[in-house]
């Protein structure tokens, strides 16, 4: 009866196939099969579906930094600090007041 085994290289690849026969306690190569086939055949486009004619070009973002993700961080930030100013204008107090921060007293450093 024999065992066939596979020989992996570092990558984890097969690379030979080998059997074993248990009586002479020795390996030798298999002979090769011929790799099995088959067809792929692509699946075809709903109706209405339209290909594109041209592939859009994206520009690589500089550092991470896009254009339109630094427009909508801009006017988040802008929106947020007129919404603080409307607080502190309305309440009359600060913002750092308001969240329980003693202000006012400076550093308080002994010289």
């Amino acid at each position: 009866m024999a065992t066939s085994s596979t020989i992996l290289s570092s990558s984890l690849l097969p690379t030979r196939v080998l059997t074993a026969n248990p009586q002479t306690q020795q390996l030798h190569p298999a002979p090769r099969r011929r790799p099995g086939s088959f067809r792929v055949q692509a699946a075809k486009l709903p109706a209405g579906v339209v290909v594109p004619k041209v592939e859009p070009k994206l520009k690589v973002p500089f550092a991470g930094f896009t254009r339109t993700a630094e427009i909508w961080n801009s006017r988040a930030c802008m929106i947020g600090l007129i919404g603080t100013f409307i607080v502190e204008l309305i309440l009359n107090k600060g913002i750092l007041q308001l969240i329980g921060v003693e202000i006012g007293k400076g550093l308080d450093i002994p010289l």
